[in-house]
């Protein structure tokens, strides 16, 4: 879920457009600004559509899409399609201070490529009408289009984040079946609820460490670099072989703490960040769940109602009531939404089957990406700094008494 889909490279001489060309939707998230003052400032995206897909207007098209924007697209999908896991955005800062720090705004431009790009590559969702209005209307024609919205669509970004904690914090709940008595009772299911829960506690857990692990990477770079300083000027004080020798020495502590602070980044945004990722990802899929389990609590409660209905018909009709007619064509009604209360369930259940599938393979190439990323960068980085103070030994020595 972290790589995004991009399109096809090479020197084929084929037209984008081609009909024997292989079909692609590639999407780059790109160019932060900030705009306006004080609460009114926010952040907007240059947004870059590639594709050979006939439905598009062209092989490629850039448009400007604002935060909100995203959430608009967010919220239009997970109202539409539902059994398929949406693909998670990127929160808020709640700290007004970090809002438009170049790191935030960062960080947020790719949780929001890969948002689009999951989306893009999705089989299903990459069909949505709204996915091609985010990816090609003009910025008024976008915002003509939000603000015909109604109900929770027209609500501030700030409010649906809110929405969507609010609930978070029912999902277990309802997914428990701690709600309302009823629920599925397949054990299968029971084992993918138990999976998933426990799958965010460790992803959080791990998610948490990985920040600590950034934290130190920091703080560790930091003293080095003061302590660069305070022994070059040591050095000062001494002469000849000890003074070149601390002055060399503060020298790799400020070169070692520059490569630390390096590192903290690459972590930030390679191995925290991923985490973090799928920590919303998961949440996501609750929310599908959440979904699921008032699907079937619906169609349960309209299906035990319509056979109350068909009970009561059968008496009317024996009796030979006037009032039969009309309890039939009540009893007919409520049977036809019954029926497609059902056909709903069985299809979140349909798509939540496959979805996870999909889920679960992207999950281990994303994981065995990072992970293997943060490994190389620490082996790295233990390497040249193993090599910095190694370098600086044969002079320390020469300044040293004989044992």
């Amino acid at each position: 879920m972290i790589s995004a889909q991009r399109s096809p490279s090479g020197s084929s001489s084929q037209s984008p457009r081609s009909p024997s060309a292989q079909p692609f939707l590639a999407v780059s998230v790109t160019d932060p600004v900030k705009l306006g003052n004080g609460v009114q400032a926010y952040i907007s995206y240059r947004v870059i559509t590639k594709t050979n897909l006939p439905e598009y207007e062209g092989p490629e098209k850039i448009v400007i899409r604002r935060y909100s924007d995203f959430v608009w697209l967010h919220d239009r999908l997970a109202e539409k399609y539902k059994g398929i896991f949406i693909p998670a955005l990127p929160e808020k800062s709640a700290v007004e201070k970090f809002r438009f720090s170049a790191e935030f705004i960062e960080m947020r431009r790719q949780a929001l490529d890969v948002f689009v790009n999951r989306i893009a590559s999705h089989p299903e969702l990459k069909q949505s009408e709204d996915l091609r209005t985010f990816l090609q209307e003009d910025e008024e024609k976008m915002e003509r289009v939000r603000s015909l919205e109604t109900g929770i669509f027209k609500r501030k970004p700030a409010d649906l984040i809110q929405i969507f904690k609010d609930v978070q914090s029912k999902v277990s709940d309802v997914v428990l079946g701690k709600e309302k008595p009823m629920e599925e009772s397949d054990p299968e299911y029971e084992k993918l609820k138990h999976y998933i829960f426990e799958l965010e506690d460790h992803l959080a857990e791990a998610q948490k460490q990985a920040f600590r692990l950034v934290k130190r990477h920091r703080e560790l770079g930091q003293s080095l670099l003061e302590f660069g300083k305070a022994i070059k000027l040591l050095g000062g004080c001494e002469g000849d072989s000890l003074g070149k020798a601390f002055s060399e020495l503060g020298s790799k502590s400020e070169l070692l703490s520059i490569k630390l602070q390096k590192e903290a980044q690459n972590l930030l945004m390679n191995f925290e960040e991923p985490l973090k990722d799928y920590v919303r990802a998961v949440q996501s899929i609750k929310v599908t769940m959440a979904d699921r389990a008032n699907a079937f609590r619906h169609q349960y409660e309209l299906a035990e109602t319509t056979k109350l209905k068909e009970i009561n018909l059968d008496k009317l009709m024996l009796m030979r009531s006037e009032k039969a007619a009309e309890a039939e064509i009540e009893y007919k009604e409520l049977k036809v939404e019954s029926e497609e209360a059902t056909k709903r369930f069985e299809n979140i259940v349909r798509l939540m089957n496959e979805e996870i599938v999909r889920f679960q393979e992207q999950k281990t190439a994303d994981m065995g990406l990072a992970f293997h990323e943060f490994a190389k960068g620490q082996a790295k980085l233990a390497n040249e700094i193993a090599d910095a103070w190694r370098s600086i030994l044969p002079k320390l020595e020469a300044c040293s008494p004989p044992s």
